[in-house]
């Protein structure tokens, strides 16, 4: 068989393996296996299989993943989010569309320190939409403000979408962290540019709520305080080089459970499901990192990407039509799959096309992650839109997506800003390394 017709022929198994409901990880590993196996050999197969996750297992840039996943569950304990959010509302929440500027504000800075954008979404189905509702505000804006907050965690570091990006593509977290910085603000600016739009296109969206006097103001931002102090520790460190990525995410968790022991949050019951939950997730992340590693050393084996590099050089097309083509696929990848398996699944064949037509991998990284913003609030999957629902069925599908067209619209021009512009996200890192 050629190359092409090897790849192909994996990705249709793995395809295969999906639809008949087994986890994205082991199907990747059953696939990377048995591919590797019909090309060299049973032996070298399973030595490579018990080599390759040991080694990933003992991985220190692995290892921040349960670290900022545990992070997340001691902010969420300590009642993060609602403060962040009831400070938030207590500045803006009297100007028309106030609540959902503090919404966009809310998920941004728990974002930052929660880990997962589902989880961001969902805590502020609980603080903020019956809040916007209970205030007038329509019930699909308000669901569609949460759902563009929810993904702004992809792109605001640190962001365990982008430690997996390194580790598979072998670059360096830190510049990754360092180039969507630039992106995290514009991707900020425009949803606030949007929900400046919608308010003064159709006001009866967003009512204005009465002035609260500075004297309730206070003691609401005196109590959002810790987040703001853990936000600085974290960024400060990380980026003046006083902590390491893992040092950075090691500090953090124990900062977070500090506070949570502080404020009295923490149980038994509730330190054991944080736990359980974490490590669920954790070994749903290795697994899936464990299975993309195989999965690529057999693409790469049966030569893949060099057959797919000069199929393109055969085409001869300019390098921003190929870019473009690959965006389209993502997007539709996005929709129907997994943000996270698409991504893994495709780097290996997208890769050498990057570094082929000369772009850098940094930049890609930051363009999959916009891609996998846009894949969570997409139809007809979109799980962020599908959380909203489940939590709040009153307000239908159908409401949610069409609310959440305008902010996809914005990610969309982020991403062609991104796509035409690589300096956006490429400036920052050249400027810090002289």
């Amino acid at each position: 068989m050629s190359p092409l017709a090897i790849g192909a022929t994996g990705l249709a198994a793995l395809l295969v393996l999906m639809l008949l409901q087994i986890p994205i990880g082991i199907a990747m590993i059953v696939v990377g296996v048995v591919g590797f196996a019909l090309q060299a050999g049973w032996a070298p197969a399973l030595t490579f299989l018990s080599s390759e996750p040991s080694g990933l297992l003992s991985s220190l840039d692995l290892a921040s993943v349960p670290l900022f996943l545990l992070m997340g569950t001691f902010a969420t304990a300590a009642g993060f989010s609602a403060d962040v959010y009831n400070a938030a509302a207590a500045l803006v929440g009297h100007r028309r569309g106030g609540l959902a500027y503090a919404t966009i504000g809310g998920c941004a800075t728990f974002g930052a320190i929660c880990g997962s954008s589902t989880a961001t979404a969902a805590t502020f189905a609980k603080a903020a939409l019956p809040e916007m509702i209970r205030r007038g505000y329509a019930p699909g804006f308000s669901a569609a403000t949460i759902a563009a907050g929810g993904t702004l965690k992809s792109l605001i570091p640190p962001s365990i979408v982008m430690i997996l990006y390194c580790i598979a593509a072998k670059a360096f977290i830190f510049d990754l962290f360092v180039a969507a910085i630039i992106p995290a603000l514009l991707a900020i600016a425009l949803n606030i540019a949007t929900i400046t739009l919608l308010v003064r296109l159709q006001p009866k969206i967003a009512p204005v709520s009465a002035k609260m006097p500075w004297s309730e103001r206070w003691p609401l931002i005196r109590r959002a305080a810790p987040v703001g102090g853990l936000m600085l520790v974290i960024f400060c460190g990380l980026y003046s080089g006083i902590f390491t990525v893992n040092e950075a995410a090691s500090v953090a968790a124990v900062l977070s459970f500090a506070f949570a022991v502080l404020r009295n949050r923490l149980s038994f019951q509730s330190i054991w499901n944080g736990m359980r939950e974490c490590a669920s997730a954790t070994a749903m992340i290795y697994t899936i990192i464990i299975g993309a590693s195989i999965f690529s050393y057999f693409i790469s084996l049966a030569r893949v990407p060099e057959a797919l590099i000069e199929l393109i050089n055969a085409w001869q097309m300019p390098g921003i039509v190929i870019i473009l083509a690959l965006l389209v696929a993502y997007l539709i990848l996005g929709s129907v799959f997994d943000e996270i398996a698409a991504m893994l699944i495709t780097l290996p064949f997208v890769l050498p096309i990057i570094d082929k037509l000369g772009y850098d991998v940094i930049w890609w990284g930051v363009i999959n992650v916009v891609v996998i913003e846009l894949g969570m609030i997409i139809p007809p999957i979109g799980i962020i839109v599908f959380i909203l629902h489940g939590m709040a069925p009153q307000i239908s599908l159908s409401t949610i997506y069409r609310s959440v067209a305008p902010f996809i619209a914005a990610d969309l021009l982020l991403l062609l800003l991104l796509t035409l512009f690589p300096a956006i996200a490429l400036w920052l890192p050249k400027f810090l390394q002289g």
